[in-house]
């Protein structure tokens, strides 16, 4: 999931470099949303497995 983060995030980079501010701040977006899923489903396992 957190390769997913870095693609977006390059393509956020690569695209505001470029000027296309549109398409940057979309991936930034997405890229952002995956990250925090990912710290959830993390934090999630971690509780998981302390209780188990």
């Amino acid at each position: 999931m957190l390769k997913w983060v870095l693609i977006f995030l390059l393509i956020s980079v690569v695209a505001g470099i470029f000027g296309f501010t549109g398409i940057a701040q979309a991936s930034a977006t997405i890229a952002k949303f995956i990250f925090f899923v990912f710290i959830v489903l993390f934090i999630i396992a971690l509780v998981l497995l302390i209780f188990r």
